[in-house]
């Protein structure tokens, strides 16, 4: 899901913001008082507190509202879907989570029918009435269908739509048509419950892999629908879920403050790491056994600048942070942890992502979209007039690897021997492509014009801080080097991501993380029917549409895997995308953190970690 391809936000954070940011007692009130009761534990023993820290801000917690990385971590932590990923295991691999069991699946991969555990309940809310409130398959049939309401316009919809749930697509047209409130109580034979426990999922066409869409929470997270009636359009404030923490606290960009559900069932710590996985096995031998979560509480704080939020870490005012970027040197040089830090026992967890950074074009923009063959060389000149290699080395300090394709490493699909013209960097025939088609300095101006004379200035959306500037300047020398005016226009994240899902933007630098071990969740990012979704280019070709349903309904292997790589080459032939890298990440934890350890799919990693309070404690 997309995130800022730098990790940051255009935010500005003055001096005095590192103190607030940072605050750890306290609090706004601004949840209801019955949701800030002490957590329960040892009365003698201080509470377990995980502090954290974003560098962009949230936008809201409502599963069915938001696709943001930052809200999606909160999220996962309070919602629950049936299915997760072992902690421990790698290969990824799925087992049961509220579900008893993995879903039943039919021969022909159409239906999947999910038993849910018994004695799951929500966290308390005034909207239950007092009243404790158990999970059932109605819930799970309620959430999924909010995504179909018109009324959320949900981001995540296109990983449901392109499913194809029996009757479901076509009860949110008559809606839409209509104008009406959706219906939620009218049954639909592709989501049905069957029982208390049960439900079943019906598609219209096979889909081998459809049950990792059912361990992100962001998307199968259970919603009771007697909370959503309750709040309405505030329910990004009110998030409540069967997990293992409540949100208790909310400062808009500034502040979240989750503590353990008392309601949270009995959940032991246990994994299946590989027998000759070392590190896994150590965090077995350390926790399994422990009751989930060990922690009571996590304060996450908002600092957007690099500086003051590396600062917070080597105080020791947070636990664990990534290493921001224009650390990452100093921090780990050459990928070591630096002597200085490991004398202080700091922990490192150091490895390539499951992840792509890249550039947009608005391919419906009357500038840099369109399909004909002037466009196409636009934005192929454009591409290949981007030095990749001096943005791993200046801007991103190493810590990235230049891309070939669009599907990132540890996915199905991903080829390391893969080599494409993606990653290429030749002004010499960016410079000779844009000649072919026409667009030369038509009036002496030093600047390129469009081939009708009109003007060529590239839009490129950004944030204002640091690190944002240091993109932009490649960018700039990028394209100056071909004749090519660029202008960026600087807001803040959330407001750039309402305008990309609007198609407003003519470029944007943006980021999307694995959340599932399958490729085919960056094929749609160029799916058509995706656009305003997960397809923010709003690329829409025929031919590649026609890839991607095929390969969508094929099971793993060669016939799908050739499938797969048409689809990467249409979309390098075609530069809807500039896929630019895939980000390593550095992340560090005081010695005080037992058991982290960053998981290529998973968001909700806070029930797996202890801290050790004495430790933390000690001068």
């Amino acid at each position: 899901m997309s995130e800022p391809a730098g990790g940051k936000t255009s935010r500005s954070l003055r001096a005095w913001a590192l103190t607030l940011a940072l605050a750890v007692a306290g609090g706004t009130g601004l949840l209801p008082t019955s949701a800030q009761a002490a957590p329960p534990g040892d009365a003698a023993a201080p509470p377990k507190v995980l502090r954290y820290v974003f560098p962009v801000a949230e936008t809201g917690f409502d599963p069915a509202q938001i696709s943001d990385i930052y809200s999606r971590v909160v999220a996962a932590n309070i919602f629950e879907a049936p299915l997760t990923y072992d902690y421990l295991a790698r290969p990824a691999r799925v087992k049961p989570n509220t579900a008893v069991a993995l879903p039943e699946v039919s021969p022909d991969f159409r239906s999947f029918t999910i038993r849910l555990r018994p004695g799951i309940y929500f966290a308390d809310d005034p909207a239950f009435k007092g009243r404790r409130r158990e999970l059932t398959a109605a819930d799970y049939v309620y959430a999924i269908k909010r995504m179909y309401d018109p009324r959320w316009k949900s981001p995540a919809l296109y990983v449901l739509e392109g499913a194809k749930l029996v009757g479901m697509n076509e009860l949110r047209e008559q809606v839409v048509k209509a104008k009406k409130p959706f219906p939620y109580d009218t049954e639909v034979e592709g989501l049905k419950v069957l029982d208390r426990y049960t439900f079943r999922i019906k598609l219209v066409d096979p889909a081998p892999r459809f049950h990792y869409t059912m361990t992100d929470p962001s998307v199968f997270g259970a919603v009771a629908r007697e909370v959503v009636e309750a709040y309405g359009d505030d329910i990004m404030a009110h998030p409540v879920g069967t997990g293992p923490f409540r949100l208790v606290e909310w400062r808009r960009s500034s502040r979240m403050v989750l503590e353990r559900n008392p309601h949270f069932r009995e959940e032991l710590y246990d994994a299946e790491p590989a027998p000759d996985d070392a590190v896994g096995q150590r965090i077995l031998a350390q926790l399994k056994g422990r009751r989930l979560p060990m922690i009571d509480r996590v304060d996450v704080s908002v600092i957007a600048e690099a500086q003051p939020r590396w600062l917070a870490f080597l105080n020791a005012e947070v636990d664990f942070t990534p290493v921001p970027l224009e650390f990452a040197e100093i921090a780990a040089p050459n990928g070591v942890l630096a002597e200085n830090l490991a004398k202080r026992g700091i922990q490192m967890d150091r490895q390539l992502v499951s992840d792509i950074t890249l550039a947009y074009f608005a391919m419906e923009n009357p500038v840099v979209g369109g399909y004909t063959a002037e466009k196409v060389a636009l934005r192929r000149a454009i591409a290949l007039a981007v030095n990749i290699d001096e943005e791993i080395r200046i801007a991103r300090r190493n810590q990235a690897v230049a891309a070939q394709s669009i599907i990132p490493p540890l996915t199905y699909g991903y080829d390391p021997d893969f080599r494409s013209e993606n990653s290429e960097f030749s002004r010499a025939k960016a410079r000779a492509l844009l000649d072919m088609y026409g667009y030369v300095d038509k009036n002496g101006d030093g600047w390129r014009e469009q081939p009708d004379g009109s003007p060529l200035v590239l839009e490129y959306a950004t944030g204002g801080d640091t690190l944002a500037r240091q993109f932009n300047e490649l960018w700039k020398k990028n394209m100056d080097a071909i004749g090519i005016r660029i202008v960026f226009k600087i807001a803040q994240w959330p407001e750039q991501l309402k305008m990309s899902r609007a198609g407003k933007l003519m470029m944007w630098g943006v980021g999307f993380s694995a959340t599932i071990p399958d490729g085919d969740d960056f094929l749609a990012t160029g799916y058509g029917p995706n656009k305003g979704a997960g397809n923010h280019a709003r690329f829409d070709l025929p031919a590649f549409n026609r890839l991607y349903e095929r390969q969508q309904v094929l099971p793993d292997g060669p016939e799908r895997l050739a499938l797969m790589e048409e689809a990467k080459k249409l979309l390098i032939a075609y530069m809807p995308y500039k896929v630019l890298t895939h980000r390593i990440a550095t992340d560090v934890s005081h010695p005080w953190v037992i058991g982290y350890r960053r998981h290529p799919f998973m968001r909700e990693f806070w029930r797996y970690v202890d801290i050790d309070m004495a430790r933390r404690a000690k001068p």
